[in-house]
């Protein structure tokens, strides 16, 4: 599974705990809200490749 900017930053964790240090380090809270509401354009692109090399997924799986 992938993780995709319609995932909150909150459930992601709940899935993937690995991941609750690469929002730390980018000053992401663990809310609610989608990613794509919390974060903006090109920061976007990279905390969601970031946090998919974390979690060892890519678009091919």
């Amino acid at each position: 599974m992938v993780i995709q900017a319609n995932m909150s930053p909150k459930a992601i964790v709940e899935i993937w705990g690995e991941t609750e240090q690469v929002f730390r380090k980018n000053n992401v809270q663990l809310i609610n809200s989608s990613l794509e509401t919390v974060v903006e354009g090109s920061e976007l692109d990279s905390l969601l490749a970031e946090l998919n090399e974390v979690v060892g997924s890519s678009t091919a799986t």
